[in-house]
């Protein structure tokens, strides 16, 4: 299947965690594609709290530090969007779960993008439901 639609990765005041970013693409792809949808344009932007921190507070409410935050970009052709990460968040999460630093930016990023595709997770069952993707895709980028 041919790969259309543009994703970018960004580092903004934090180190570039975004490694093998070809794979990333191809993983992204792979996942829209499964949904039946391609890519439009989709960024992913990796800041710290203090950065997302202002995004939470004045889009969702909540004052309170976010591992990830997705805006809806959609505009008819292809998912499209801005999918904003808390480096400090993936660290701490990897951390409390022992996982990969890695490991945990893949679930935010996948957990993104599915809201993107969606995916909600305002209850036990979507959240639920929710992680069962997120691991059936990690587990597919190996």
């Amino acid at each position: 299947m041919a790969q259309n639609g543009i994703i970018t990765f960004k580092a903004l005041d934090v180190p570039d965690a975004f490694r093998q970013r070809a794979k990333l693409r191809k993983w992204i792809h792979a996942v829209v594609a499964d949904h039946g949808h391609s890519v439009g344009e989709l960024s992913f932007v990796l800041m710290a709290d203090k950065e997302l921190l202002p995004y939470n507070q004045r889009y969702l409410g909540h004052d309170e530090y976010t591992d990830v935050i997705t805006f809806d970009l959609q505009t008819g052709n292809g998912i499209s969007g801005d999918i904003l990460i808390s480096y400090d968040r993936v660290r701490e999460n990897a951390r409390t779960f022992g996982a990969s630093a890695a490991h945990e930016l893949h679930r935010v990023m996948v957990h993104g993008l599915l809201h993107l595709l969606g995916h909600g997770d305002k209850s036990t069952a979507k959240r639920k439901a929710m992680r069962d993707q997120e691991d059936k895709y990690l587990a597919r980028l190996g």
